[in-house]
């Protein structure tokens, strides 16, 4: 049986159960209800027994309906239970719902928030603001859930919503029906749009060339991708917001739509419209560009009719798609890529890893950006150490072509852009070499000469001859060493005489084969009509023994060694096609072995000084360096030309001298016989070193000279002023303020006939060219004390001749006849 249960007020008193508290003033009603009625029929009808029997009917049913209640009491409900729409809502708005509870009419008696943000003014759910057939949809899932009891519909459009609803047949009674809209996603096409232009879609959208861009219903920009932003501005960055779209395109009289940055030659766009609500005039709009391809030509595609002029151009070209990877190139470009097999999917796969990023990215910008050409640096695979030009431009209207690539064959141009480097280089390095050699003159001059000075007062069994003998000795070879320097730096006196060149292969040709050894065979061969050159012999015979011993240790196995001398005409000059030989007569000198050979990465830098590639130890490295610089110095040229395990051929050519009838006259000067170095005579020692005229001035005083010293031109032209003889001036050529040839030139101004004996570390050729000066002599720099008192013997010696000769010339008298 069920019993009411008591209900707690809040305070915590507790009542009892409704039906206790009223079964007894219920009791007094009906009894009172039932004698009143009887008294009324009683009064009434005047009938006693039907009055009496209607009140005991209504006693009895009243009894009956009293029992029935306590049989079946009415159950009384919690009031904490009764249903509170406010909770509801409560529980619907914390878990983020829209929800909305209707009855059996369709009234909605309970709902959200949020339904009511979604859906103005509460509308029931057939209600809301759908299209009609979606609103039939949502009438008959509320018809088949109060049928089946559950009904779901997916993919009902509100406005900017796209909603999943489930209604829910509900309530005790099953009186309510639940409509709860699940799964809801907000479909903002504006955002949809922006992200094909400024997002990651734009961007990928405009690597492949289509351009997009964003604009109001007035015409105004709102956003646009790369490609777009490049086209219109040149700038894959700038910012167009807010500008009118109509200052960035132009249309041409047959109504084609360009960009109005280009020129007119560029390549029409074809423009596609997508509204943001197309039933809106002023909505926003999704503009769609892409290049409208250009018409056939004669049948031929414009790209096929491209491929074919390129073909037959001798320029390497070829051409990339908007993704970069190769269309078409021309065999000129092949070669110049070094393409010898296979077909390269993009131009990054010609260059080294390293600018391959940079070859892609640029080929990209180019694709998509305007038409513009532009060129970059790349180094190929093939020749990683040598840069070439790649040329890029962008092509419209060519289908799939965007990009047209040129690569230029410039070997010939590095070859001579090396040359030129390694000729500056030579020359810089020349001119130090040079300087450093003169200044080291200088203190070998001393050394040399404190050496000599010192051995005049030792005998052979002295215990300090030997000593002394090796530091003269090592003096010597550092004297050695600077000459080659200045060899190679074109700068050492030279002794030039007009020769043959045979003659000079076979001075040496003795030594070379004691050089040579037993396991190398020499082998000379010497042409016919070979013209005279000027040279000096000595150096020239330096050369040969140089070459020949780079020969030799090329062939450490045993091998050949071939000289042979030759001429070249002037045709054959002309048919070398070189830029670097005057066009003329030569006799040339080749030296050739059947060695190792000289790697390419080498022979470019085998004439640079102390570059060697033997073993420490075993070579100078001023070998080939000294052999380049005697032949420059001598006016001619020289080319080394090597294989690898063939061999190597150096050449040397020496342009052809023209023998004047007054040189075949002239008669080389007989040599003075004797060796005596004792001299009498006043000579003015000007010398701005103070070691070197030290030495200088006590190897003259030991051979009888009277010497006066001065230390720079100024003092000595002091010296000669207040001296009443100089019988010989010996002065260094440069000097601090006055140098040497200013000084002679002034002092000839009152002595004339003055000998003059030049000494320097630079050679006698450039001075004398520099110098201009009459009747000089010169010694080189470093001398020993006999050489410069044999040069002093011998320049006065000249001048005592030149001067007896003119005493001893007859006077003719001229008779009164004549």
């Amino acid at each position: 049986m069920n019993e009411a249960r008591p209900v707690r007020r809040p305070g915590g008193a507790t009542l009892a159960p409704t039906s206790e508290r009223r079964g007894l003033p219920a009791l007094l009603v009906i009894l009172g209800a039932a004698f009143v009625s009887g008294l009324i029929l009683l009064l009434t009808l005047s009938e006693p027994i039907v009055a009496g029997g209607f009140a005991a009917m209504v006693v009895g049913g009243s009894a009956l309906i009293w029992f029935a209640r306590r049989l079946f009491p009415p159950v009384e409900l919690d009031e904490s239970i009764i249903m509170d729409w406010a909770v509801t809502r409560a529980a619907a708005e914390a878990a983020g719902l829209a929800i909305a509870v209707t009855d059996r009419t369709g009234r909605i008696v309970c709902a959200s928030d949020q339904y009511g943000e979604w859906f103005a003014a509460y509308p029931t759910p057939v209600e809301i603001n759908v299209t009609p057939s979606d609103r039939e949809r949502l009438a008959e899932a509320g018809r088949t859930a109060w049928r089946d009891g559950h009904a779901q519909l997916s993919n009902i459009e509100s406005a900017d919503l796209h909603l999943d609803v489930d209604v829910l047949r509900t309530g005790r009674g099953d009186d309510f029906l639940l409509w709860r809209f699940l799964t809801v996603r907000q479909a903002n096409i504006f955002e949809d749009y922006l992200r094909m232009t400024e997002g990651e879609a734009g961007v990928q959208l405009a690597r492949a060339g289509i351009m997009c861009a964003m604009i109001g219903g007035e015409g105004r920009l709102r956003a646009a991708n790369p490609a777009f932003l490049l086209r219109a501005t040149g700038r894959s960055d700038s910012n167009i917001t807010g500008r009118d779209l109509a200052s960035y395109m132009r249309v041409d009289n047959k109504g084609r739509i360009f960009f109005a940055s280009e020129e007119n030659q560029a390549t029409p766009v074809r423009l596609f419209q997508i509204p943001l609500r197309p039933d809106d005039p002023q909505s926003l709009l999704l503009l769609v560009m892409v290049d409208d391809p250009v018409a056939s030509v004669d049948g031929l595609t414009s790209l096929a009719y491209v491929e074919t002029l390129l073909s037959l151009l001798p320029f390497g070209l070829g051409m990339a798609d908007r993704d970069g990877r190769f269309l078409f190139y021309n065999k000129a470009f092949g070669r110049a890529a070094g393409v010898t097999e296979g077909r390269p999917s993009y131009p990054g796969d010609l260059v080294v890893p390293e600018d391959q990023a940079a070859v892609a990215d640029a080929v990209r910008r180019y694709a998509i950006g305007p038409q513009m050409s532009g060129d970059m640096q790349v180094r190929l695979r093939v020749q990683p150490d040598e840069p070439v030009s790649l040329g890029l431009a962008g092509v419209r209207g060519l289908g799939e072509a965007a990009v047209l690539l040129s690569l230029k064959d410039n070997s010939e141009e590095s070859r001579l852009k090396r040359q030129l480097a390694q000729q500056t280089k030579m020359q810089a390095v020349g001119q130090l070499a040079g300087g450093v050699a003169h200044d080291f003159n200088n203190i070998l001059t001393a050394i040399i000469g404190h050496c000599d000075l010192m051995l005049m007062r030792h005998t052979p069994g002295d215990t300090d001859y030997h000593d002394l003998q090796q530091v003269k000795a090592n003096s010597n070879r550092a004297a050695a060493l600077t000459r080659q320097l200045l060899a190679f730096s074109r700068q050492q006196t030279l002794r030039p005489q007009v020769l043959q060149l045979p003659d000079v292969v076979s001075e040496v040709s003795s030594l070379l084969k004691r050089l040579l050894g037993e396991n190398i065979s020499l082998d000379v061969t010497h042409g016919r009509n070979l013209g005279a050159v000027r040279a000096d012999p000595g150096q020239l015979e330096q050369v040969i023994v140089n070459l020949v011993v780079n020969a030799r240790d090329a062939m450490p196995q045993g091998g050949t060694v071939s000289i042979r001398t030759f001429a070249l005409r002037a045709a054959q000059v002309r048919e070398m096609k070189n830029d670097f030989m005057p066009i003329g007569d030569y006799t040339g000198l080749s030296v050739t072995d059947t060695g190792i050979g000289i790697a390419p990465d080498v022979i470019g830098k085998i004439f640079e000084p102390f570059y060697t590639t033997k073993e420490v130890g075993k070579g100078t490295g001023l070998g080939l360096s000294t052999v380049y610089g005697i032949v420059k110095q001598s006016g001619g040229f020289i080319l080394a030309d090597s294989e690898l395990g063939v061999g190597t051929t150096f050449t040397i050519y020496l342009p052809v001298h023209a023998v004047e009838t007054d040189e075949q006259e002239r008669k080389p000067s007989k040599k003075r016989g004797t060796t005596e170095t004792w001299g009498t005579g006043t000579i003015l020692l000007v010398e701005d070193e103070d070691m070197v005229r030290s030495v200088a001035e006590r190897a003259l005083s030991r051979q009888g000279y009277k010497v006066i010293t001065a230390s720079d031109g100024e003092q000595g032209l002091a010296r000669l002023a207040a001296a009443d003889k100089i019988d010989l001036l010996i002065s260094d050529v440069v000097m601090p303020g006055m140098d040497g040839p200013a000084m002679v030139r002034a002092a000839r101004i009152g002595h004339p006939s003055i000998p003059v004996l030049f000494m320097s570390g630079y050679a006698e050729e450039q001075l004398r060219k520099s110098i201009d000066i009459d009747n000089v002599a010169f010694l080189p720099k470093p001398f020993s004390v006999t050489q410069l008192a044999e040069a002093a013997r011998d320049v006065l010696g000249a001048a005592r001749e030149a001067a007896a000769a003119a005493a001893a010339e007859p006077v003719r008298l001229i008779s009164d006849d004549e």
